[in-house]
């Protein structure tokens, strides 16, 4: 089913439901929209983000900067 057949089903399918039910399918199709936009929203930031390389001080972090006798205080 093409793109066009399935919007002309779905606005028969519409023009049957209540006021009630069309509330319903408009919130349902809204939220739809709104996730999408989230996740595409979301999704570009993090490529952004990779890409700026802003974080990149985290991988030349030494593994032994810290040692247990880090924070004592001596007697």
């Amino acid at each position: 089913m093409t793109r066009e057949e399935l919007l002309k089903r779905t606005h028969e399918f519409l023009q049957r439901l209540s006021d009630e039910k069309l509330v319903e399918v408009h919130d349902f199709a809204e939220y739809l929209t709104s996730r999408r936009e989230q996740y595409t929203l979301r999704e570009g930031m993090t490529i952004l983000s990779a890409k700026s390389g802003s974080l990149s001080f985290l991988n030349d972090e030494r593994e032994d900067i810290y040692t247990v006798s880090d924070g004592v205080t001596p007697k």
